[in-house]
C-alpha cells in the first residue's frame, strides 16, 4: 500500500514534464503531417479542365473588371453623396450657429433685463427695509403718518384752508386743522398706535393674539378717548374730529376684525379714516366750499341784478322819448317837403307864364303878411 501511495506520489511531482512531453510529441507529428500535405504533386494532364480553366479565369477577369467599375462608380456615388451631405451639413450649421448667436443674443438681452428686474428688486427690498425700520420706531412712524397726511391735505385744498400745529385755547397741538366755511374748524390727527396691531399681525399661538387683540381695544380706545379730550371744544372746533390711519392696509384688517372700535369712535364723535377716506373728506370740504361761495355770490348777484333792471327802465323810457323825438321830426320833416313840392310847384308855373297885356294875377304870390299854414 506505501508503495502505491509512493509511486502516485512521484507521477504526481512529474506530471509537468509529462505533459509537455506529450505536448511535443504531438506537435511533432501535426507539422509532419503539414509538410507532407504541402508537397507538391504533379497534376495530370486534362486539356478540358485546362480550357475550362482557363473560361474560369476568364469570366474572374471580366467579373474582376465589372466589380473594379462598379467600385469606381460606388466611390464616385458616395463622394457626391458625401459633398452633399458636407454641403447640406455646413448649410445647417451655419444657420445653427446663426440662430445659436440670435439665441445667445436674445439671451443676454433678457438678462440684462433680469438684471435691472433684480437691482430694481433689491432697491425695493431696500427702502421697504427702511420703511421698515422707520415704522419700527414711534417717532419716525408719526413723522411718516404726518407727512402722508399733510401731502393729501395740501394737494386737495388751497393753502388758506388748513393750518398744521395749530395751537387751541387749551393749549393742545393737533396735527391739522381744516377751516371749514361759516364754522369752526375739522380736527385731524394723524397719530396711531401701531404696536398693537404689529403685535396682533405677529401673534403666533392663541394665548398671544388674545393678548394682541385686547391691547388693539386698550390702545385705540385710550387714543380716541385722547382726541376727544384734547380736540372737541364747543364752539372753538367742529364737534367731530378724524383719526388718520396712514395704512390702508391696517384699515382694512381694522375693520374686519375691530368693527366695535369703529363704533366706540364713532359714538365719541371720532371718525378713524384711511388715505382714500381722507381724500373723499377732502373732496367733500371742497363742494362745501364752493357752496358756500356761490351763496356768498348770490347776494351780490341779486343786487347786481336790481341794479341791471334799473338800468334797462331808464333805457326804456330814454329809448320812447327819443322815440317821441323822431315823431315829432318825421312830422316836421313832412310838412318841410310840402312847402318845398310846392315852392317847385310854384317856380314852374312862373317859368310857364306868358306875359300880356293883363296885369299879373294877385294869387301868383301871396301878399305881405299872409302866412301859409302846415299843409299848404
Amino acid at each position: 500500500m506505501s508503495d502505491l501511495q509512493t509511486l502516485a506520489n512521484t507521477i504526481l511531482v512529474h506530471a509537468p514534464a509529462l505533459t509537455l512531453a506529450t505536448g511535443a510529441i504531438v506537435a511533432i507529428g501535426i507539422v509532419v503531417v503539414i509538410v507532407m500535405l504541402a508537397r507538391p504533386r504533379k497534376p495530370p494532364h486534362d486539356p478540358v479542365a485546362e480550357q475550362r480553366m482557363a473560361e474560369l479565369n476568364a469570366r474572374v477577369q471580366t467579373m474582376g473588371e465589372l466589380l473594379a467599375r462598379a467600385q469606381s462608380q460606388l466611390q464616385h456615388t458616395v463622394h457626391e453623396r458625401l459633398d452633399a451631405v458636407t454641403a447640406r451639413l455646413g448649410d445647417s450649421m451655419r444657420t445653427s450657429t446663426k440662430d445659436t448667436a440670435d439665441h445667445l443674443h436674445q439671451l443676454h438681452a433678457r438678462l440684462a433685463l433680469i438684471d435691472s428686474a433684480q437691482k430694481n428688486i433689491t432697491d425695493l427690498a431696500s427702502q421697504v427695509t427702511s420703511l421698515q425700520s422707520v415704522l419700527a420706531n414711534k417717532q419716525s412712524r408719526g413723522a411718516f403718518g404726518q407727512a402722508r397726511m399733510e401731502m393729501i391735505i395740501q394737494d386737495g385744498l388751497p393753502k388758506d384752508c388748513y393750518e398744521f400745529q395749530a395751537t387751541l385755547t387749551n393749549k393742545a397741538r393737533p396735527d391739522c386743522v381744516v377751516h371749514l366755511p361759516d364754522g369752526p374748524p375739522l380736527v385731524v390727527d394723524a397719530k396711531f398706535p401701531l404696536e398693537a396691531v404689529t403685535a396682533f399681525r405677529e401673534a403666533k399661538s392663541e394665548d398671544d393674539r388674545k393678548f394682541a387683540i385686547a391691547r388693539v381695544r386698550a390702545d385705540i380706545a385710550k387714543h380716541v378717548g385722547d382726541i376727544a379730550d384734547k380736540y372737541l371744544i364747543p364752539g372753538e372746533t367742529q364737534d367731530m374730529a378724524l383719526m388718520f390711519v396712514p395704512s390702508e392696509s391696517i384699515y382694512a384688517e381694522l375693520y374686519d376684525s375691530f368693527d366695535d372700535i369703529f363704533q366706540k369712535a364713532y359714538r365719541a364723535k371720532v371718525i378713524i379714516v384711511s388715505p382714500s377716506l381722507l381724500m373723499l373728506a377732502i373732496q367733500v370740504i371742497q363742494q362745501i366750499r364752493r357752496d358756500a361761495r356761490m351763496r356768498e355770490a348770490a347776494g351780490k348777484i341779486l343786487i347786481e341784478v336790481g341794479l341791471l333792471a334799473a338800468d334797462v327802465n331808464r333805457l326804456r323810457d330814454r329809448v320812447e322819448n327819443l322815440d317821441k323825438h323822431f315823431g315829432q321830426a318825421n312830422s316836421d320833416i313832412k310838412q318841410i317837403v310840402t312847402s318845398a313840392d310846392k315852392i317847385v310847384s310854384r317856380s314852374e308855373r312862373i317859368r310857364d307864364v306868358e306875359f300880356g297885356d293883363a296885369p299879373p294875377s294877385a294869387d301868383i304870390l301871396p301878399g305881405p303878411g299872409v302866412r301859409l299854414e302846415a299843409g299848404e
